[in-house]
């Protein structure tokens, strides 16, 4: 992601903003393909579990969150991963960002039994979990509609030269075709390895209720978010039951989103230092950080409500069609059209 600047927020915002839609045909491959090889993967019973555990039948809270993320995405810079990559390559913007996503994190959890009185009651329980459970449509179907309109579209891409990659560019980075291929890859690989998409913002919260236990454990202990009951969960291929959520422990969600997590900080580390570009830069002007603060502030915000977060809805879940993840893109593509006005706004001398 580091070598082709992959920012999924960047996909959204630089084709609303800029009309430069690259980022978003490029992530148009990589849902097409992942949508293919998750197909393929289940009808070969690769898949361990379809739908994936953790998704649920979806509620209008689902757009809710989507369309908060959205602008926060836009006003921080980078998506949650994005923010990640941008971080490991030296951007003091994306720590600041990062500070917010964790502020956003601590934030929800005060007001999530609220919001879970609100998104049981916005609930469409009878739709199931995935489109094809609500059409009674086999998977298969809709997976060949995806690749007519998808792969139609990327064919079509490539007659007019697209996808080839601008005459100037900085040295060594990736053609975006290729990353979205191997982030298709990556997205099946954690699907079959797991039993669950990748993900990383139950792992902000838990990093907000480590702190929070630090500053404050009389209040972690009467936060009802930090302290439910942890979601079971076994992995797909045998041992014991385990269990996951967002409090101060190290369990399942540990175990498999804080690998993720340091590996791609690493990651865009060690390209960045073999590229010559890690130049930290630690001047920001203070109009900036409020802003970039804010966004990692309403972006985990968005991404708790929804719950889940881009990568985990658009590499994850869209590819099997869940409900969920149908909504949050429906809200997420108005939101992140919203955070470009603010952005050119708040950015305007």
């Amino acid at each position: 992601m580091h070598r082709a600047d992959f920012c999924l927020a960047g996909a959204f915002r630089d084709q609303f903003l800029f009309r430069d839609g690259r980022r978003l045909r490029a992530l148009v491959l990589l849902a097409t393909v992942s949508a293919v090889l998750f197909e393929l993967a289940r009808v070969a019973g690769a898949l361990p579990y379809y739908p994936f555990p953790w998704f649920a039948p979806p509620s209008l809270t689902n757009l809710a969150g989507g369309f908060l993320f959205g602008v926060g995405m836009v006003l921080a810079g980078g998506c949650v991963v994005g923010v990640l990559y941008k971080l490991g390559g030296g951007s003091s913007a994306a720590g600041v960002a990062l500070l917010g996503l964790l502020a956003g994190s601590a934030l929800y959890a005060e007001i999530h039994p609220a919001w879970s009185r609100l998104a049981g009651a916005a609930a469409w329980p009878e739709a199931g979990v995935t489109l094809p459970q609500l059409t009674g449509v086999a998977p298969g179907w809709w997976v060949a509609a995806i690749v007519l309109l998808g792969g139609g579209s990327c064919w079509r891409w490539q007659r007019q030269g697209l996808w080839r990659p601008p005459e100037v560019r900085a040295e060594g980075s990736l053609p975006l075709w290729q990353t979205a291929l191997a982030l298709s890859g990556l997205g099946l690989l954690s699907a079959v390895g797991t039993g669950m998409p990748m993900g990383v913002t139950t792992s902000y919260a838990k990093a907000a209720a480590f702190v929070e236990g630090l500053i404050a454990p009389g209040h972690l202990a009467r936060v009802a978010y930090f302290n439910a009951q942890p979601i079971p969960y076994v992995l797909p291929y045998g041992g014991p039951q385990l269990s996951g959520g967002g409090g101060a422990t190290l369990d399942v969600v540990a175990l498999i989103q804080f690998p993720l997590i340091g590996g791609i900080v690493l990651g865009a580390l060690a390209s960045a230092l073999l590229l010559g570009e890690f130049r930290p830069r630690w001047l920001m002007p203070w109009r900036q950080v409020l802003m970039v603060f804010c966004g990692g502030v309403i972006m985990a915000l968005g991404a708790r409500m929804t719950p889940g977060c881009n990568v985990w809805h658009l590499l994850g879940g869209l590819p099997l069609l869940t409900m969920q993840s149908l909504l949050f893109l429906l809200g997420l593509l108005p939101g992140t059209w919203v955070g470009g006005r603010l952005f050119l706004r708040l950015s305007a001398p």
